[in-house]
């Protein structure tokens, strides 16, 4: 811990040339995260470049963490965050419905929730769906820096789907990593960048029940520690109503490509995105 607090009073500028660096050492030490990458960037078409600087983007993502956790509670983000497309996140924050919104493995997630909930969630309180950690202190220190006012943390669990369904039938604001692999049973195969990928269909099932809005929110990380931008935009796709899960599955996966492919060097190409859930044929 004494180590992690040292990290969170970095300048960012100093946190992401050493977080380049820890995605680097990572991608020389694992042979397995380097054939994950490499073939996930390459059935995307993601040219040498960009798939070189994803593995930095990476390393910059977990050297974020301490920063984002361990500031005190009632405190602002230190960095600067900059908008685009807020005035979408306006017009859905004035209705008395819930809203979703979707964040893919892009960008620094944890500052796209982090600021909607300190601009929003005064009026729109966040809940935000996450898988907890294996490891006991990991899922500890999770479960305490994460939740802030007006951003409140729900496990993938059966407990917390309840908690988000609560939430947005309250008109607050749920949300998600819909590229996330969910467990059996709670998705459908469908193409991701062309190749058969398990696909959640919790966000669709969501909206079906409760009439919430959906929207896409992702955070780009800008260069030289000059902070973030957080970007606002309908889903490139509608979810179509009454479709089956492989269908409601794929319109998701090709919205999710659309945002991917704006930004495709800070997209975590390591993620196991086509594994097969336990117990899936």
């Amino acid at each position: 811990m004494p180590l992690l607090r040292l990290l969170a009073r970095l300048p960012l500028w100093l946190v992401h040339v050493l977080g380049g660096g820890l995605g680097w050492l990572a991608y020389a030490l694992s042979a397995a995260y380097r054939r994950g990458l490499r073939e996930n960037a390459g059935r995307a078409g993601i040219t040498p470049a960009a798939r070189r600087a994803s593995v930095a983007e990476a390393g910059r993502l977990v050297m974020e963490l301490p920063r984002l956790w361990l500031r005190p509670r009632e405190r602002a983000i230190d960095d600067p965050v900059h908008w685009q497309g807020e005035t979408l996140i306006e017009q859905c924050v004035a209705q008395p419905g819930g809203l979703l919104l979707l964040t893919p493995h892009i960008g620094s997630f944890e500052v796209a929730a982090q600021a909607f909930s300190q601009r929003f969630g005064q009026r729109k309180p966040l809940t935000v769906l996450y898988r907890p950690a294996r490891q006991r202190w990991l899922r500890e220190l999770e479960e305490t820096a994460r939740a802030r006012d007006h951003l409140a943390t729900a496990p993938a669990t059966l407990a917390g789907v309840r908690q988000l369904l609560r939430a947005l039938r309250r008109g607050e604001t749920a949300g998600m990593l819909p590229d996330q692999v969910p467990p059996q049973g709670q998705g459908a195969w469908a193409p991701f960048f062309g190749h058969p990928a398990y696909t959640m269909t919790l966000a669709a099932r969501l909206v079906q029940q409760t009439g919430a809005a959906v929207i896409v929110l992702w955070c780009e990380r800008l260069p030289h520690g000059r902070g973030y931008v957080v970007h606002v935009e309908p889903l490139a796709e509608p979810l179509p109503a009454g479709a089956s899960d492989e269908a409601l599955a794929a319109a998701m996966n090709r919205s999710m490509e659309a945002v991917i492919l704006r930004c495709p060097a800070q997209y975590l190409w390591g993620y196991a995105r086509y594994k097969a859930p336990r117990g899936a044929a």
